[in-house]
């Protein structure tokens, strides 16, 4: 699968991220499904860490839910959560492969494990009977076009 983000939306993803470190910075993506297989990420949610510790997250559940309201008042399908990774790679830990339980969310990480370099990857996570396909997903930053 081909996921597009704005820039603009990454760059927010970036800086909530960057000010929640130490800790994990999470939230939410929102968008549609287009018939050609690409998945457009249109909104991007940031969210409280309810863990607050740099190993693990869990989003805060009054948050989540104004979130998905806010989604379905503007006719945004729920996409999937994005996390950050402070001191380690972009790819899902164990413990991420572990808690992903909706097959069809794209699972964004951020690593900032390079200060200078940060790393935004997507992944599908396949539930199967006996173990998990981790598939990482093509990821476009799209640059927006000025108006005018």
């Amino acid at each position: 699968m081909r996921i597009t983000i704005k820039r603009a939306d990454y760059e927010r993803m970036l800086a909530h991220a960057l000010a929640e470190s130490p800790d994990e910075a999470c939230g939410l993506i929102a968008g549609d499904d287009s018939e050609d297989g690409v998945r457009e990420i249109r909104k991007v949610y940031l969210l409280t860490n309810e863990d607050h510790t740099n190993e693990h997250f869990s989003i805060n559940p009054r948050e989540q839910l104004e979130a998905v309201k806010d989604m379905r008042t503007q006719g945004l399908k729920p996409l999937g959560n994005w996390h950050s990774h402070p001191e380690s790679p972009s790819r899902p830990s164990e413990e991420d492969i572990r808690l992903a339980n909706d097959s069809k969310a794209s699972y964004l990480i951020l690593s900032l494990m390079e200060e200078d370099n940060p790393v935004l990857n997507a992944f599908h996570i396949e539930n199967a009977s006996v173990e998990k396909t981790i598939r990482k997903e093509e990821l476009v930053i799209i640059e927006e076009e000025e108006n005018g």
